[in-house]
């Protein structure tokens, strides 16, 4: 990981980054779409490949908060402040702040899970599908947050690795969710279309997570750490606990295991 400079010193920090994080952004969106496609052909896929998939996701997930997250975070506040028991301490409470962010939008927002049934508050009247798509909007949000704020640092490589592995594990996602979605009963292309739809919130959190960072040195290493503890909630409230429900725990540990893996290699070589 290449030592962070703080926002501004890098040449080419200012609205080129914020746009570098917006079309990263899309291209895990983009991914999230293409991942669909088979269901829309009409692929299907097993449980315990589900599992798997989603193991793979979860370690992507969690590698990338180390790594390129929170690792990057510690690093910038040691910058700004002289001072690495400081930067500890604001580590630990932007990922804590990132955590409760997400428990807030999960208890505050009506939502659907596949297996779970519903949560949040009162649905009343909202449609079916529209707590699907919120459940899976929550659960991508933070990953275009992480992409907008890698990017807004103002190292590319950095940015370009967490795009990577994110992207990398929207595909199975998305195929994930539009499988799940027919089999509550949607026709293939209502269901493509939104799996599409879910997958375009990250473009918007990575644009807010990008401009974020960018105004203001300070807020980088806060930025960073609220994005690795945004995807840690993800990981251990909805992942996690979906791959161990249907006895495929094994398959969905060494999906972990080569995700976290593989996001480890991409951040060191795109370094």
């Amino acid at each position: 990981m290449p030592p962070l400079v703080p926002c501004g010193a890098n040449k080419g920090f200012g609205l080129e980054t914020v746009l570098f994080g917006f079309a990263g952004g899309m291209v895990a969106a983009i991914a999230t779409t293409a991942g669909a496609i088979p269901a829309l052909i009409g692929r299907s896929m097993s449980q315990r490949t589900g599992d798997t998939m989603l193991g793979f996701a979860a370690g992507v997930m969690l590698s990338a908060s180390y790594f390129s997250l929170i690792l990057p975070g510690i690093a910038a506040a040691e910058l700004l402040h002289g001072s690495l028991v400081l930067a500890a301490l604001i580590a630990a409470a932007g990922i804590c702040l990132g955590a409760a962010f997400v428990a807030w939008l999960n208890a505050s927002l009506p939502h659907e899970h596949f297996a779970t049934g519903r949560e949040g508050a009162d649905p009343k009247a909202l449609a079916r599908i529209w707590l699907f798509v919120l459940a899976i909007t929550i659960h991508n949000f933070p990953e275009g947050l992480s992409i907008g704020v890698a990017f807004g640092a103002g190292e590319m490589a950095n940015g370009l690795s967490v795009m990577t592995g994110i992207s990398l594990q929207d595909i199975p996602e998305g195929l994930a969710v539009a499988v799940a979605l027919i089999g509550q009963g949607y026709s293939r292309m209502r269901a493509f279309l939104v799996t599409m739809a879910t997958g375009l919130v990250e473009p918007i959190g990575a644009l807010i997570g990008a401009a974020a960072v960018s105004v203001s040195s300070t807020l980088l290493p806060w930025g960073l750490t609220f994005a690795a503890g945004a995807m840690l909630y993800i990981i251990s409230h909805e992942i996690l606990p979906e791959t161990h429900r249907n006895g495929h725990q094994n398959r969905s540990t060494a999906g972990l295991i080569f995700g976290l893996v593989l996001m480890m290699v991409l951040d060191v070589t795109l370094a």
